[in-house]
């Protein structure tokens, strides 16, 4: 029997049979390491950007902060440490630059208190390593007054810069406003102070002074004196550098009252022994004078403090 060859139908597509490809879904290790790493660094990229950022806007605070802190803060500072004795009233400006009113008082709950003319401007910089305060007032200040601040590790210098024959000068009226006894004595006259350098350092919870300093009270007078001046006087402050106190002398450059004495200034404080007593004819002018000043002993007044 014969065999029928094979015929392939007509109008028939027969599907060949075509090999499968398998499709990996996943990708191998590699790619997913560094794809996770990728991600990894992302993230650390963006949490440092964050933190920079936070960084960056603290530190803009407070440079925007230091750089226009208000006068007001620098008035608080000097009303703290001056037991609100000084004032700063009015402060304009900033800390850097600014001016105010200059009101001296008899302290907390005292009623007492007077002003200095004109407003007080001031200036303050870095010079070195520390500060450099420069202060300037028409009615009282001889020019451009310095003041350099240098802080160190545990201590603080403050150094009065010299100026040429004198740094500042005064009302005496003004010393009114201090309180008892000067409301009292109402001093008239002028306070000049000199000096060819002065400097103050807080080491170990006490003030050393170096340099020197001259206040003057000159052609003074007094409501409570028929005299129309009483005369003229000098404090002088010597520091000791070796941190011994410091060394006061009261004497007179002329008039009918008559002052004198000598002191220290330490770590306990202000002790000072003096007297005042009247020329020779003005005893009488005088009388009432010095039993305000000091403890009465006969025709001698002693002056006693600490």
């Amino acid at each position: 029997m014969a065999t029928r060859p094979f015929l392939r139908p007509l109008g028939r597509n027969v599907p060949k049979r075509v090999a499968k490809r398998r499709f990996n879904a996943s990708l191998s290790p590699s790619a997913w390491q560094e794809s996770t790493y990728a991600e990894l660094a992302w993230d650390q990229s963006r949490s440092a950007a964050t933190r920079w950022s936070i960084a960056g806007a603290v530190l803009g605070l407070l440079f925007g902060l230091v750089a226009f802190a208000p006068a007001a803060w620098l008035a608080d500072a000097i009303a703290s440490a001056s037991g609100q004795r000084v004032l700063l009233s009015d402060a304009r400006g900033t800390v850097w630059s600014g001016s105010a009113l200059v009101v001296l008082t008899g302290g907390p709950g005292s009623r007492d208190a007077a002003a200095l003319p004109g407003r007080l401007d001031w200036s303050l910089g870095l010079r070195g390593l520390g500060f450099e305060l420069v202060a300037r007032q028409a009615c009282c200040l001889n020019g451009n007054v310095a003041v350099q601040v240098k802080p160190g590790f545990g201590r603080l210098s403050i150094t009065l810069m010299p100026q040429p024959e004198w740094t500042g000068r005064w009302p005496g009226a003004l010393l009114g406003g201090l309180g008892t006894p000067w409301n009292t004595l109402q001093l008239g006259g002028a306070l000049r102070l000199a000096s060819p350098g002065l400097t103050m350092e807080w080491v170990q919870g006490r003030w050393v002074l170096s340099g020197s300093a001259d206040l003057e009270l000159l052609n003074a007078a007094s409501r409570v004196s028929p005299l129309e001046t009483l005369g003229s006087y000098r404090l002088s402050v010597t520091g000791n550098p070796g941190g011994g106190p410091s060394q006061l002398t009261l004497s007179t450059l002329q008039g009918a009252l008559q002052l004198s004495g000598n002191g220290s200034i330490g770590a306990n404080g202000v002790r000072f022994r003096g007297e005042a007593r009247a020329n020779s004819g003005d005893e009488a002018a005088l009388s009432n004078l010095l039993n305000i000043i000091g403890r009465r002993n006969g025709a001698v007044s002693a002056i006693s403090i600490g």
